[in-house]
């Protein structure tokens, strides 16, 4: 994926350019950052004959636009590269002024993930089982 930024320093028309000199040495999909507008996204993918990759950030120059909307301006990908942190950061604030203020955590329990929900999540009993079974290929029977 070969991205440009071009748009925020030297306008769409040099951004495009280039996502076309990717597309020609070779780029498989074009990530061109910081466009403005569902038109600069419909022109953008009417220029340039490839994958295109949308960045979907918070507090940027990208409007918010749905998975499904960026499907139907042209783009085949929609990546959202900190969401999940800004979440969880304000789950963090917010969880610690809680602890701060009442000196315990049970009034959060309901918004924690349990320990049975974190196994399912990250498959951890499928690992178990994969150590058991590095363990006996490892290890000789003596040891």
């Amino acid at each position: 994926v070969a991205r440009t930024d071009a748009r925020g320093v030297e306008g769409l028309d040099e951004a495009i350019e280039r996502a076309n000199a990717y597309v020609k040495a070779g780029a498989d999909a074009i990530f061109p950052e910081a466009l403005q507008s569902e038109e600069e996204f419909r022109l953008f993918n009417s220029k340039v004959n490839a994958p295109l990759l949308a960045n979907m950030t918070e507090f940027g120059k990208t409007p918010y636009y749905s998975a499904e909307e960026f499907a139907n301006m042209g783009f085949q990908m929609v990546i959202y590269p900190v969401t999940s942190l800004r979440v969880a950061a304000k789950a963090y604030e917010n969880v610690f002024a809680l602890i701060k203020e009442t000196g315990s955590q049970k009034d959060a329990l309901s918004n924690m993930q349990t320990r049975s929900e974190l196994y399912e999540t990250i498959s951890y009993h499928d690992f178990e089982e994969l150590d058991t079974g590095i363990a006996k290929t490892v290890l000789s029977e003596d040891q």
